[in-house]
């Protein structure tokens, strides 16, 4: 995700997006996530329900402006 001001690329946090920021549950979901964990595994590792997981990709998806879990992926990476 490129930022549209040069000037606001040092001022913002890794964890801010457009529509706001990142919770803390979200990160722990998007750092399993960057190990390359299916919702499944996340979930075990966290004590969540897949549902609850899905949700938090989702929300994380729609935050971000991504479209899928590889570009949210990269998009972390690039913001860490």
């Amino acid at each position: 995700m490129r930022l549209r001001s040069p000037q606001l690329s040092s001022l913002q946090p890794a964890a801010f997006t457009p529509l706001g920021t990142i919770t803390p549950a979200e990160a722990r979901v998007l750092a399993l996530l960057r190990l390359g964990e299916s919702n499944r595994g996340i979930a075990q590792a966290l004590v969540l329900s897949p549902r609850t997981v899905e949700s938090h990709v989702s929300s994380l998806l729609a935050k971000t402006g991504c479209r899928n879990r590889t570009q949210l992926t990269l998009w972390s990476q690039a913001h860490a």
